[in-house]
This record gives C-alpha cells, sequence and structure tokens, in this order.
C-alpha cells in the first residue's frame, strides 16, 4: 500500500483532487472550464482559478489543522486535505445537509481519511467546539471580518475569506489581528 505523501503545491492537490469527482453528474462535463458551477439548493462549486488564490493565500502546511467554512461539495476540503496530509486534518462545514452527505462520500471514496465534513451548527459560526485552526478558509462573502472565525484561529494561524467583494488575508497574533487584502474582486454567495 502507497504511503500518502503531502502535495507540495496547490497545483499537485488540485490535480489529486480532480474538481469532476466532486461535482453533480449533470455539470461535471464543464468540471475543466474556470467559472463557478452551480451544485444546487443555491451552492455553487467555486471556479479553479479562484480557489487557487484562496489556497495559495492560506499558505497551507503538512500537519495543519484546517477549518472548510462552506465546504459545499467538498472540493476544496480535498484540496486542503492533499496539502495538510496524514498528519494534518481538515473539517468542513456546511449548512446543506445533502451537500454534507455527497461530500462526504466523495471525500471517503477518495481515500481522504484525516478530513469530515458536517452540518453547520445552529447559532454558530464555523466550529467553535473543534477550534483552534492553524488556518480557517470562507467560501462565502462576508460583509465584514468574521470575529467569531478569529478567534478560532490558533496564534500565528490564518483566515482568508472574502470580504464585500475583497479577498481578506487575516493573521491572528494574540489579541491582534493583522489584515492584508488579496487582489482581485471576487462574488461569492452570502455568509449565514
Amino acid at each position: 500500500m502507497n504511503e500518502f505523501v503531502p502535495a507540495t503545491t496547490v497545483e499537485e492537490a488540485m490535480r489529486r483532487a480532480p474538481r469532476a469527482d466532486y461535482l453533480p453528474e449533470s455539470v461535471r462535463m464543464l468540471a475543466h472550464e474556470d467559472r463557478p458551477l452551480s451544485i444546487g439548493d443555491g451552492a455553487t462549486n467555486s471556479q479553479p482559478s479562484t480557489v487557487r488564490l484562496m489556497i495559495d493565500l492560506l499558505d497551507v502546511r503538512p500537519g495543519h489543522r484546517v477549518l472548510d467554512v462552506g465546504s459545499g461539495s467538498g472540493w476544496t476540503t480535498a484540496i486542503l486535505a492533499h496539502l495538510v496530509g496524514p498528519t494534518g486534518s481538515v473539517l468542513g462545514v456546511e449548512l446543506i445537509e445533502r451537500l454534507v452527505r455527497e461530500s462526504s462520500a466523495a471525500l471517503e471514496a477518495a481515500g481522504l481519511h484525516h478530513t469530515s465534513v458536517r452540518v453547520a451548527q445552529l447559532g454558530a459560526l464555523g466550529a467553535p467546539d473543534a477550534a483552534p485552526f492553524d488556518r480557517i478558509l470562507v467560501s462565502a462573502e462576508a460583509r465584514r471580518l468574521p470575529r467569531d472565525l478569529v478567534d478560532q484561529l490558533a496564534d500565528g494561524g490564518i483566515l482568508v475569506t472574502p470580504v464585500k467583494d475583497r479577498m481578506v488575508i487575516a493573521t491572528r497574533r494574540g489579541d491582534d489581528v493583522d489584515i492584508e487584502y488579496g487582489p482581485g474582486r471576487f462574488r461569492f454567495v452570502p455568509l449565514r
């Protein structure tokens, strides 16, 4: 049996987690297109160039504990799992139960046993019960930086989230937060 070795680049992780494997049958033929695709219930699978940028900004390393907020189809969860490797873990949270079931099955089929996806807790943003995390990726647009998620970061942890169409990179330094902005403008489903 081959030992699972973490991917060394986001590009390599994306190759190991083909987008089509995490899409509904009805849109799989569009997996190669660089655009968001509907996965039902008002949710989308983000375009590959945006996913690559967000995960590059997140700077995920082997052994990290990562939270994937708005995990949707499980594609970003899979990419993150290839980056953290078997010594790390990835937890996806998603509001739509059907997507949790489908993404869990896809992750299991891919042999990514150091990942899990669960239904988001009512009244809680992220997974405060499982914190702290080294990295948090948010695939939904917030109106302001979600302090509830910043509080779930370990010291030195990084959060990447779209806020009012800008990509925000927040790094926790004790009780302080350093904010940077990534390139470009983006549209996402709203963070609920």
